[in-house]
């Protein structure tokens, strides 16, 4: 049976910057339709309190979803140079399709993956290329999927792609609209025989008896209009006592199964949902072991390009790897976990050792 390690990673991060005070102009309401009793500067305080968001990224006007996860895609591999063509599978993880600047149809068909392989220009028809839905935990589930592929011995190669312009898909008058950005993260797995290294252990779950909604499509907050158009919305505190209550246990659970202790722990890249919320996941995570968090251990790229979902962890580890952000690094040897948590609700986890 073959290992899966991770040949190379690569990014897009779109190059549009909008920044907090780039929403002071905005209109918040709140769920019942009523206009926020707080001026937008107080509204952006606390946002930037809790979240830790600055600024986050926008794709450009003539970018869809597609075009983000080709750049994310061509980028690793040329780091890479591996040949497209060997390819066995491609696995795009987004959950809105291709959306147009201002236009309200998601447009899904075919398959992103699908549109990437089109322009890579691979022939070969035994990559076979999918999307994943699944929340923000997307990408990490099609890198577990990969995983499986590979040990089944059904694939020797699989790209991995996490991409989503979720810019596209807020209500400007909901100030959770603050939250979201757009870009895209890659990575290819590939069969190995260094048993030492690589993709060590998952674990996968569903919360949906209770939980299914608590991320949702709705319509606009402000009252009045004619506009019927969905957006993302979302039950912040629900979602934020489900992950606190739910992450750590779905970690322990995949470090458990890999054989390794907690002090064997060098990194933690977490999807970047909520600063604070995250940095409370992984305080509870070593709570279980009773232990404290250590300094450093969870990079964070949230403060200055917010939250794309699936796109999250892949973007954030090729940061590291690229050296962009201070105080981070990631070594051979060096064992880390990824957790993700997000629509359905789901969750995931997998530990891996660089």
């Amino acid at each position: 049976m073959s290992n899966s390690v991770i040949a190379g990673f690569g990014s897009y991060i779109p190059k549009k910057e909008v920044k907090n005070e780039d929403f002071l102009n905005h209109e918040f309401y709140d769920e019942k339709g009523e206009q926020l009793p707080y001026d937008n500067a107080t509204i952006i305080e606390k946002f930037n309190a809790i979240t830790g968001i600055e600024a986050r990224r926008y794709a450009a006007d003539n970018q869809v979803n597609s075009d983000l996860g080709l750049l994310a895609a061509q980028d690793v591999l040329s780091k890479t140079g591996i040949d497209p063509e060997t390819l066995d599978y491609i696995i795009y993880a987004q959950n809105f399709g291709d959306l147009n600047h201002n236009g309200d149809q998601a447009d899904m068909m075919p398959s992103l993956a699908s549109r990437v392989k089109h322009h890579l220009k691979i022939k070969n028809p035994n990559c076979v290329a999918y999307d994943m839905i699944f929340g923000c935990p997307g990408w990490l589930e099609a890198l577990i999927q990969a995983n499986m592929f590979i040990k089944a011995g059904e694939a020797q190669r699989c790209l991995v792609i996490g991409g989503e312009t979720l810019s596209r898909t807020v209500d400007k008058h909901d100030r959770d609209a603050m939250i979201y950005a757009d870009g895209a993260g890659a990575c290819i797995l590939e069969a190995s025989n260094q048993n030492e290294k690589g993709i060590l252990s998952q674990a996968s779950q569903s919360h949906t008896f209770e939980e299914a909604m608590f991320l949702y499509y709705g319509k606009t907050y402000k009252k009045n209009t004619n506009n019927d158009t969905k957006y993302i919305k979302m039950f912040g505190r629900k979602i934020y006592e489900f992950a606190l209550n739910n992450v750590p246990n779905a970690m322990k659970i995949a470090l458990d199964k890999s054989g390794y202790a907690i002090e064997d722990i060098k990194k933690i890249f977490i999807h970047q949902a909520n600063e604070k919320m995250d940095e409370q996941i992984v305080r509870r995570f070593y709570r279980l072991f009773k232990m404290q968090m250590p300094a450093d251990i969870m990079p964070m790229s949230i403060h200055k390009l917010g939250n794309s979902s699936v796109a999250t962890i892949p973007t954030l580890i090729d940061n590291v790897q690229q050296g962009n952000l201070e105080n981070q690094e990631i070594n051979p040897g060096d064992v880390c976990i990824f957790a993700s948590v997000g629509a359905g609700m789901n969750i995931n986890a997998v530990v891996y050792k660089f």
